[in-house]
């Protein structure tokens, strides 16, 4: 990754480094550059953003050096990523500016875009943005009449909101069916219920009041539990837990049993493809889906692809594959035929789907699979990062933890592209072999870097992070 990139657009904490107002109008003034170069299709710019206080920084510094160079930003407000990626080629936008640091904390925020057609930027293309951020091209700055001017779109959330219930089919509805929504606070706080409350469901709406600072704040995806509680009390058929921007879904069963992301994967694909609906007989999926999902859609007779961690690599490869299926097991799916990126509505709402077709309950449908146990383990070490997972000392402690595990099991290990950490991934047969073997990585790490600090996240039901 280049000085700003990393796995998801730009990131870090508000008005600090990166995201001061300084280094966000150069931001602004090399997208409107990049316009006027050519790099796109149309002249205009959409921007919208989450719930987070920074946001309105962020979105008035990106205004201001776009309307430097003489283009014009749409401002759509608060709303979902997918939103944003609907919308940008919906109205024939030449870029999509997402405000967001999706499941960080609200001190964090981001920028991510996408293309004209709703896509997000390939590595390449954004390197010819970095490259302008830091080289300062002059000559671009208009003057007088030719500065930009800034339009707000105002039925930008019932336009989304449309879009999402076409992709539920139209000869069925959700009447009867009750959901419980946490909405983490942050961007689909209006949408959500919107979309499950047209479609006839009674909807119980969980953190639907962001304050600025109180988006992901022990609710949403990352903190799915009181959802999932919810559940039980209520006596719901599903529940639906959004990160920040509503890219990512966690959900939970009518027992209150929280879902694996490659159980929705394994049920959604093995439904297309009696359906004949599966492309290219796929599915694409991370490093970081069990080794369970191989061998069940093997089974099945059908394929896996794996990619790097980040759903844009995963979206990569279902454009390249022609496939119409494919996510994190995270909680992040994309569903092609009916988006671009991933989008946590329009998940819930093929699960619904499914489970209306079937008229089966959630609980039935997801034992479609039985993950492999896994631990994921999340290490801070204050800096050095790459150097201490290549050095010899951390990898023949991996190659001998590995050997503890047998054959059936590994270890992956990987540098955080959106935060200053390590993530472990852990998987085989015996989940007390998989914890003995986490604290074993963590006290290496510890011995390299006294500075260390772990966390483990259990069976990987809700490890968000790119």
């Amino acid at each position: 990754m280049g000085k700003l990139f990393g796995t998801d657009g730009i990131r870090g904490v508000a008005n600090k480094e990166l995201l001061v107002p300084e280094t966000v109008v150069r931001i602004g003034k090399a997208i409107g550059i990049s316009l006027k170069n050519g790099q796109a299709r149309h002249g205009k710019v959409l921007i919208g953003k989450d719930t987070r206080l920074s946001g309105y920084l962020i979105e008035t510094a990106i205004c201001s050096g776009l309307c430097a160079v003489g283009v014009d930003p749409y401002l759509v407000g608060p709303l979902p990523t997918p939103g944003i990626a609907f919308l940008t080629s919906n109205m024939r936008a030449g870029y999509g500016v997402v405000i967001s640091a999706s499941h960080n904390p609200y001190y964090d925020n981001g920028i991510k875009f996408f293309d004209a057609d709703g896509f997000k930027l390939s590595d390449s293309n954004e390197a010819v943005i970095e490259d302008l951020v830091f080289a300062a091209p002059s000559g671009y700055d208009v003057s007088h009449g030719d500065i930009g001017k800034a339009f707000r779109i105002d039925d930008a959330v019932g336009r989304y909101v449309v879009h999402l219930k076409y992709a539920f089919p139209k000869h069925m509805d959700l009447e009867g069916v009750r959901i419980v929504l946490d909405c983490a606070n942050g961007a689909a706080y209006k949408v959500a219920p919107w979309v499950f409350e047209e479609l006839g469901a009674e909807v119980i709406v969980m953190n639907d009041e962001p304050d600025g600072t109180n988006i992901n704040e022990r609710c949403g995806a990352i903190h799915p539990e009181a959802m999932a509680r919810k559940v039980v009390e209520v006596n719901a058929h599903l529940g639906l837990a959004l990160d920040g921007d509503a890219d990512r879904a966690i959900l939970a069963d009518e027992k209150g049993e929280i879902v694996h992301g490659d159980q929705v994967l394994a049920m959604c694909a093995t439904a297309w493809a009696k359906e004949g609906r599966l492309k290219r007989n796929l599915v694409v999926a991370t490093v970081m889906s069990t080794l369970a999902l191989d061998r069940f859609l093997a089974e099945q007779g059908i394929g896996l692809l794996r990619t790097q961690v980040g759903d844009r690599y995963v979206v990569e490869a279902m454009r390249r594959e022609g496939a119409n299926i494919g996510g994190e097991s995270s909680g992040h799916f994309v569903f092609s035929d009916h988006a671009t990126s991933g989008d946590g509505i329009l998940t819930a709402l093929m699960v619904l789907e499914l489970m209306l077709k079937a008229n089966r309950p959630l609980s039935e449908l997801e034992r479609v699979l039985e993950p492999s146990p896994q631990v994921l383990l999340n290490v801070e070490t204050n800096g050095h990062t790459a150097e201490l997972l290549s050095g010899e000392t951390f990898q023949a402690s991996i190659r001998r933890l590995e050997q503890k595990i047998g054959k059936t099991g590994r270890v992956f290990v990987r540098a955080s592209g959106t935060q200053p950490l390590i993530r472990i991934l852990i998987e085989g047969e015996d989940r007390a072999v998989l914890d003995d073997v986490g604290q074993e990585i963590l006290e290496a790490i510890q011995g390299l870097n006294g500075n260390a600090k772990g966390a483990f996240e259990g069976n990987g039901r809700n490890a968000l992070g790119s």
